[in-house]
């Protein structure tokens, strides 16, 4: 039998969209997408803890990033489709597992369902073993799983697109995510006055967990609008040096052409509050249910199919200022979660810190 590995290196032999099925939707066929690069990626299992001359250094993978980029390009994906912006969330997501953090305590966790508390995982290990293959058949389909991770803040519940969390702890990690591709003058202020009320919300109810925000910014907006680029720059950094904003932000600069820019409306639908009570009835909605159990049927198919080869977007990475580098943001973000637990908490993540590689 094929492993899943072996299945995700054939989604590289060319292809269209269509071959992926009628019955799958565009976010399972960029699911499938992400997750074969991932589990694809050379340096997944590699510690990013880096020993330099100015200290010991977070070494972002960026090679797995401009891959993921590629993802949506692929599909012709539209901004509205939500695409774009996922492929952000699964980097950052990606990045916090390779920190050695708990794969299922990460959301979105790096299979379906993509956002699953840890405690259901290991009551399930502890049962008899008659009892496990059905319930982790049924867990794998979606039941007791959720799409997204909705969070209460002080004054609203709040869809968070990365988080580390279990019932025991709480949040210990939250990190909000943006993208803009285009229409950047229009869009500009409204992404940062979001960002203000996300993280004053947020930081309120949570003020333990660590509280990032990651930006991707196409690079095209250094040429075509050099001015609002340069008030947005300024402003994301100042996002990251108030007292009740967030502790790290990081920007990202893919480095898009007119042909690979998304299309469609140039800004994601805004989500909104959601209604009262609908991150504590216990039950997913039932869109996000169907999505897991939809996802999960298809995945040998999806995997299995031929696809457009992905291509590499490069990112802009001299353009960044150091406050807002990504290996810096990870490292804040990675420190803030050990020095606010217990030594005996995310023993992986503390072991890999304390034993950096030398810098190549």
């Amino acid at each position: 039998m094929v492993g899943r590995a072996g299945r995700g290196l054939r989604l590289w032999q060319g292809g269209s969209p269509s071959t992926l099925g009628a019955v799958a939707s565009l976010r399972e066929q960029g699911w499938a997408l992400f997750d074969a690069i991932v589990s694809e990626a050379p340096l997944r299992d590699a510690n990013p803890w880096q020993r330099t001359e100015g200290g010991i250094e977070y070494a972002p993978d960026y090679a797995t990033l401009e891959h993921l980029l590629g993802v949506p390009v692929a599909l012709k994906a539209t901004s509205q489709s939500g695409i774009p912006a996922l492929a952000l969330d699964v980097w950052v997501s990606y990045e916090f597992r390779r920190a050695g953090f708990h794969p299922d305590r990460v959301w979105p966790r790096p299979r379906a369902p993509r956002v699953l508390a840890v405690e259901v995982s290991e009551f399930v290990d502890r049962l008899p073993k008659a009892l496990q293959s059905s319930l982790r058949t049924l867990i794998d389909q979606g039941v007791g799983g959720s799409g997204s991770a909705n969070l209460l803040g002080k004054n609203y519940v709040k869809q968070v697109d990365v988080v580390m969390s279990s019932w025991a702890t709480g949040p210990e990690l939250l990190v909000s995510t943006k993208r803009m591709d285009s229409s950047f003058g229009k869009n500009a202020a409204n992404r940062v006055e979001e960002s203000y009320g996300d993280a004053k919300n947020l930081r309120l109810r949570h003020p333990q967990a660590a509280l990032g925000f990651v930006y991707a910014l196409s690079a095209v907006a250094l040429e075509r609008e050099a001015e609002i680029a340069a008030w947005l720059i300024d402003l994301l950094g100042k996002l990251g040096r108030e007292d009740d904003a967030y502790h790290a932000v990081a920007l990202v600069l893919p480095d898009l052409s007119p042909q690979t820019e998304p299309t469609g409306p140039p800004e994601e639908a805004a989500a909104g509050p959601l209604k009262a009570g609908a991150a504590e009835d216990g039950v997913p909605e039932a869109v996000d249910e169907r999505e897991s159990a939809l996802e999960y049927r298809l995945q040998d198919q999806l995997i299995d199919a031929t696809t457009p080869t992905p291509p590499t977007i490069s990112l802009r990475r001299s353009a960044v200022p150091p406050d807002l580098d990504p290996g810096r943001f990870f490292r804040i973000m990675c420190d803030r979660v050990l020095d606010n637990a217990p030594i005996n908490f995310h023993v992986e993540a503390r072991r890999r810190r304390g034993n950096p590689s030398s810098s190549p």
